[in-house]
């Protein structure tokens, strides 16, 4: 039997990740490889399975009721996103939604594709299960058109907001992502010609 290193937990201890609260979302690529697209001009261009991972982003209140999204982006080997859990039913006002980061061009296209590999719904509501649903619905797709068989890294970074101020903060760190790329401490793979 082989014996694994101990892995330690980056969630908060005896934390409930099912209540109601905002929540900073980091998920990598595996080995950081560029899977999703490049940088260019500052702008983030996504290639197919980016755009398959945009639009099974945007479907997560689809599948998870419970939860609004905020700013998110797709980089070339990770995604940024703030997701909202909330078991009261309220409508965000349109400055706060993440899904603002769609190119209008692409939408409808991008989301018929994704509508086939929706985000799975988890057996619990927490943010790991969200997590867990939108990851295997990008993977299945990644399976069945491509020859990549490890496509996340396995732990994912889960921060919880707690002050106005910070949310603020890391909406600007998401939405200038892009224009930051060079200096990412995710760029480690950036430069492999290995997106596609």
């Amino acid at each position: 039997m082989p014996i694994y290193p101990h892995r330690r937990s980056i969630r908060l201890k005896g934390y409930d990740y099912s209540q109601e609260g905002l929540y900073f979302l980091t998920l990598c690529c595996q080995d950081r490889i560029c899977r999703f697209g490049k940088v260019g001009n500052d702008e983030m261009v996504l290639i197919e399975k980016g755009k398959i991972a945009e639009g099974c982003w945007s479907q997560i209140p689809e599948h998870f009721p419970s939860v609004v999204l905020h700013e998110f982006v797709i980089m070339p080997n990770h995604i940024h996103g703030s997701v909202e859990i909330v078991w009261t039913k309220h409508q965000p006002s349109d400055e706060t939604v993440g899904a603002k980061n769609l190119s209008p061009e692409n939408q409808t296209d991008q989301n018929d594709r994704a509508k086939y590999f929706p985000p799975q719904p988890g057996t619990s509501k927490t943010v790991g299960s969200i997590v867990r649903g939108f990851k295997i619905s990008v993977t299945k797709w990644v399976w069945q058109n491509t020859e990549i068989q490890h496509l996340w890294q396995r732990d994912d970074y889960e921060h919880i907001i707690r002050k106005e101020r910070a949310y603020h903060n890391i909406s600007r760190y998401i939405q200038n992502n892009p224009l930051n790329w060079g200096e990412d401490k995710f760029t480690i793979k950036a430069s492999s010609n290995s997106w596609q």
